[in-house]
């Protein structure tokens, strides 16, 4: 549908919203301040219609502006659970839709005790623990994670995360070749 088809059709939708609220055109020019004549041009497709002259008339129906110009619905914004991926011991609900780019997956990592193992690799990394606690190795630093807390890393510097081996651990991770660094807000882990 063109631009040019979805003006044609408010004119008589706004006619239809006045009719259904038994509003006369004295009575919405009175409430919008908006000639009667304007008002009739705009029901008969005479004239177009504009933000100056929608808003008023929306506000006076109380209806949203999006059903005055019969715009389409929103899409669901639920992002609809895939099937897990199992890598690692780890199992993996991925949270994006699209390829490349930015990703996040929410991840529950089993209680286990394993010898870190750092790797490095191009791009950052954020992870925010929702429960349990998560280990973080990241270079000469070793801490860990609490539910609530959050960090931001470089993944060229060598890095490793799993269980404390205390319990489960469940939390985000936002992963991309690029990103916006966040302020790591971990306490260096007690001896």
């Amino acid at each position: 549908m063109t631009t040019d088809d979805v003006l044609a059709e408010v004119g008589p939708r706004l006619r239809r919203i006045r009719k259904e609220r038994e509003v006369t055109l004295a009575a919405l020019s009175e409430a919008t301040g908006i000639s009667v004549s304007t008002l009739s041009r705009l029901e008969s497709g005479l004239r177009k219609p504009s933000l100056e002259l929608l808003l008023p008339i929306a506000q006076a129906h109380q209806v949203p502006l999006d059903e005055l110009v019969g715009a389409p619905p929103v899409g669901d914004p639920r992002i609809r659970a895939s099937e897990p991926i199992r890598r690692h011991g780890r199992t993996h609900w991925p949270l994006t839709r699209q390829p490349g780019g930015l990703q996040a997956y929410k991840v529950l990592e089993p209680k286990r005790k394993l010898e870190p193992e750092p790797r490095t690799h191009e791009g950052y990394e954020w992870v925010y623990v929702l429960s349990g606690k998560l280990r973080l190795v990241l270079g000469e630093h070793d801490v860990v994670l609490a539910a609530g807390e959050a960090a931001e890393f470089d993944t060229r510097v060598p890095h490793w995360f799993g269980s404390t081996g205390e319990g489960p651990v469940e939390f985000l991770s936002l992963f991309g070749p690029q990103g916006e660094r966040m302020h790591v807000r971990a306490r260096p882990r007690r001896a």
